[in-house]
């Protein structure tokens, strides 16, 4: 079979002699009455070709073509109209589509533009293997309306040279969003060098950056690139930019206004052209009052914002992702691919992820390799991710006690002693991630803890 191509079509006769001629000619064919039908279809499988009407019963096929083209790019859409006219088909193809066929169709160039389709999407199939020789396997997974929208900033801010802002928890997967920016992106072919402005210390930020000549410092035995002259026509991405220290923030938001800068122990300017796409786990508007981050810095790269939320907040991409990594895993160990049963998959629905996506990748990874059986059920899931489970649900079942009570000042007291400690428990215990979450100090949170004497009940 030469490749899976849909049709959408309000007219029942022409889906028929369509898909007969299409299979005729070895594709695999799958056809559509409804918009939105083939909309809620497309979110599971994508096929390669889509040959879309634009006159449709149940919804405006440009907005299909929209769609369709702003969260699966990668798709070739040749657009067939009966109404068709110049304005038209100029309208589809800066929306996107490959080809404009007006009705009633010639059957031969049906056939020779749904090839030439075909011929450009292996293409990109091999444009986009060769990438991956390179980054590896880049992709955003999920159905949920905020992986749904993210997939569709992406494609927008990408041909642009736009400064991107990506929001959101550890482990929600900001690298993949900034990596498939740059993938998509005009600079796809140069570099994307990566930075964790967390990981380094502060002492060696600078020079990690901008780089150093020979003699600049004791132990700059030889020149060295910084990360932004390495980056150069490419993209830079700093990781955890909250992290970097105000001297190292001056210095950048030079470099942003003024495309150039001088390596440590040199006044030669270095000019270069570098975009710019940061990541932060931090409110950076907190830190600002703060006073820990600078304000027209935050002005300056938070020109495009991208927010992802917790992997608790999208709870319907959990199935998704875990299918993903059962299949990597099982490829990984050379096994056959496990399956996970209902009563394990609700567990892992209910379950609140503290570390999001990186922290399920990581749960999957040791299920695979412990569990002995080909199916997974909640029996076989590790004891202490079942013992959170068990707490989380004994926490829900549990009657409000401060309801019962007539005094007020009590009342508060029993419902702040239970918010924190339910709170606490989500985290694992991690002071820092309940403090932040709840929008409190650390410290004032370990003084309310030993106020309402939480260790030991966390304990138990």
């Amino acid at each position: 079979m030469k490749g899976e191509i849909w049709i959408l079509d309000d007219e029942k006769g022409i889906l028929e002699v369509l898909e007969d001629i299409l299979k005729d000619e070895n594709f695999q064919v799958k056809s559509f009455l409804w918009g939105k039908e083939l909309l809620k279809e497309i979110n599971l499988k994508q096929p390669k070709v889509l040959l879309l009407d634009l006159w449709l019963k149940d919804i405006d096929g440009f907005e299909v073509l929209e769609k369709v083209k702003s969260t699966y790019p990668e798709v070739q859409i040749i657009v067939i109209s009966g109404h068709g006219n110049i304005e038209t088909a100029v309208k589809a193809i800066k929306m996107g589509a490959f080809d404009f066929l007006e009705k009633p169709l010639s059957y031969e160039r049906v056939i020779v533009t749904v090839e030439n389709a075909f011929k450009i999407a292996l293409l990109e199939e091999e444009n986009k293997r060769l990438r991956e020789n390179i980054f590896g396997e880049v992709k955003l997974s999920g159905i949920s309306p905020a992986i749904q929208k993210i997939r569709e900033l992406i494609v927008k801010v990408a041909p642009t040279d736009t400064t991107v802002l990506i929001q959101g928890e550890s482990g929600v997967g900001k690298e993949v969003v900034a990596k498939l920016i740059h993938l998509y992106s005009k600079r796809a072919k140069e570099a994307f060098v990566e930075i964790n402005c967390a990981a380094i210390p502060e002492t060696l930020i600078e020079s990690e950056l901008f780089g150093y000549e020979k003699g600049a410092f004791t132990g700059a035995q030889t020149y060295k690139k910084g990360k932004l002259e390495i980056a150069h026509k490419g993209t830079l991405f700093l990781d955890e930019i909250g992290d970097l220290s105000p001297e190292a923030q001056a210095k950048l938001l030079r470099v942003l206004q003024e495309k150039k800068f001088e390596r440590l122990g040199s006044n030669k300017p270095v000019e270069i052209n570098v975009r710019i796409i940061s990541a932060t786990n931090k409110d950076l508007e907190k830190e600002i009052k703060k006073g820990k981050f600078r304000e027209d810095l935050f002005f300056r790269i938070n020109v495009f914002p991208i927010y992802i939320p917790p992997l608790r907040e999208r709870k319907e991409d959990i199935p998704i992702l875990v299918e993903e990594f059962l299949e990597e895993f099982s490829y990984k160990i050379g096994s056959e691919k496990k399956i996970i049963k209902k009563d394990a998959m609700e567990a892992l629905i209910e379950y609140s992820w503290p570390g999001n996506v990186r922290e399920l990748k990581n749960f999957i990874e040791r299920l695979v390799i412990m569990s002995s059986s080909h199916e997974i059920s909640y029996n076989d899931l590790p004891g202490d991710f079942k013992n959170a489970i068990k707490q989380k649900r004994g926490i829900q079942e549990s009657s409000d006690p401060w309801f019962k009570e007539k005094n007020y000042k009590t009342a508060k007291l029993l419902f702040e002693k239970e918010f924190l400690k339910r709170k606490l428990l989500e985290h694992k215990g991690n002071v820092s991630q309940t403090a932040r979450e709840i929008g409190l100090e650390r410290a004032y949170l370990q003084k309310k803890i030993k106020e309402l004497d939480l260790k030991k009940e966390l304990k138990d």
